[in-house]
């Protein structure tokens, strides 16, 4: 692969935006690049950066691609949706119909805000959870990322653990005194943190996916719902990344738990920028105009990204019967085969997968559940998985601390080509071993 112009873009770049990129993880730093690819376009399950080389994507930009890049019944209705206008800041019929969608998808949810980001719709859902109980403390989990707000930043995942730390500087004593951190997956802790009745929220990746795929008990979801109910604590699942893809009602109809408030983005856009929280309608009642706790936005129900969720939202609701369960299978076939190369070039590997997402650790360790886990996985051997795919045609996460997204629009020929391509990386991470 010849990376000359994207080598050029990056040195400009880093002129004018901090690290050259808009999102950390996108600086491949992780991965020992010294700089990034910049894509041009995408088309089915594929992307093309600006020296042309072609990629298949198993990001599809960070989840909201389900059904592949510029899948022409989405572009359809964005086209039509341009023409009628960019943005209002006044209410469209359309923001009431994608309302109706998410509503009908997820029974926990009575009433629905729309926002332009998941990190605005965690953000606002700790709000009201405050309001609603008159508490002031919050419960999240190491190595669960919940986009950047600085509450959400203590003890974080995704992009802060690419870059190698866990807490962002900015962020004031009071926000960290009030901020309280358990292991995923210990009861006790959150039962301990939570008897004091202090504790406004409880806010939790139903599926972890931000420190890589971690696998969720039920058991330990519900016994989170019942303590949640038992102490007057508002329980939010953040189902931006599992909302519309693990299920088509996310994790909560996955494993059949309600949350009284749950976050969305990514597919809910189709694409475009967007995010939600909702929930209880005694809870949501409580934002202005009707409450008076306040969250605003020029641009949250922007007609645009509106129009792309609808459009996608209802494609899944059509589908949903066999189109879950083909992409499940598309994971099962990759990952399968990617054990199989693991055990011929003696390469150990933990594999997490749920529904249409996975994550390679590799390590000797024989389940990876924890961030603890996750952090001694080998960062080398998955810089070599990742570079030997991006030199061969295939783009993976270049973070070890991310999930594997597949799309509809991934067909067998690609997953065969992908697999291909990562038996070259085994048989080379194989021989570092070796050594």
């Amino acid at each position: 692969m010849r990376y000359k112009n994207s080598e050029k873009i990056y040195e400009e770049a880093i002129k004018l935006i901090p690290g050259g990129v808009n999102s950390p993880v996108r600086a491949f730093k992780s991965v020992d690049k010294q700089y990034p690819i910049f894509i041009k376009r995408g088309e089915g399950a594929k992307i093309y950066d600006e020296d042309n080389n072609s990629y298949i994507d198993y990001i599809c930009s960070w989840g909201p691609l389900i059904l592949g890049h510029t899948n022409e019944r989405v572009l359809k209705g964005v086209r039509e949706a341009i023409e009628l206008g960019s943005s209002f800041g006044l209410p469209t019929k359309k923001e009431v119909e994608l309302a109706e969608l998410i509503c009908k998808a997820y029974p926990s949810i009575e009433m629905v805000r729309v926002t332009t980001s998941g990190t605005e719709a965690t953000m606002a859902a700790i709000r009201v959870a405050r309001a609603y109980t008159n508490r002031n403390k919050i419960l999240k989990f190491e190595g669960c990322y919940h986009g950047h707000s600085d509450s959400l930043l203590v003890s974080s995942g995704s992009g802060l653990l690419t870059d190698g730390y866990q807490d962002s500087n900015g962020i004031t004593e009071g926000v960290l005194k009030d901020t309280l951190v358990a292991k995923f997956g210990d009861i006790e802790q959150v039962r301990n943190y939570l008897k004091n009745k202090d504790v406004a929220c409880v806010i939790m990746e139903p599926i972890p996916a931000n420190m890589g795929v971690i696998k969720t008990s039920k058991r330990f979801l519900e016994e989170i719902r019942e303590i949640c109910t038992e102490t007057g604590t508002v329980l939010i699942f953040d189902e931006v990344i599992s909302g519309f893809r693990v299920a088509f009602g996310g994790a909560q109809e996955y494993f059949d738990i309600k949350p009284d408030i749950t976050t969305l983005g990514k597919i809910i856009g189709g694409g475009y920028p967007v995010g939600a929280f909702g929930g209880k309608k005694e809870i949501m009642e409580l934002i202005a105009p009707v409450g008076r706790v306040y969250h605003a936005g020029t641009l949250s129900g922007n007609p645009v990204a509106v129009r792309a969720g609808i459009e996608t939202i209802k494609y899944l609701s059509e589908n949903k019967d066999w189109l879950y369960k083909e992409l499940e299978n598309k994971v099962i076939y990759l990952t399968d085969k990617i054990e199989e190369f693991s055990e011929k070039y003696s390469v150990p590997i933990v594999i997490n997968r749920v529904g249409s997402l996975f994550t390679i650790f590799f390590t000797r360790q024989k389940e990876i559940n924890s961030l603890r886990d996750v952090i001694e996985s080998d960062g080398e051997n998955y810089s070599i998985y990742f570079n030997t795919l991006l030199d061969n045609g295939v783009v993976a996460p270049p973070s070890k601390f991310e999930a594997h997204f597949i799309s509809i629009a991934h067909t067998q020929k690609e997953l065969d080509k992908t697999l291909e391509v990562i038996e070259i990386a085994f048989k080379r991470i194989g021989e570092r071993i070796e050594r």
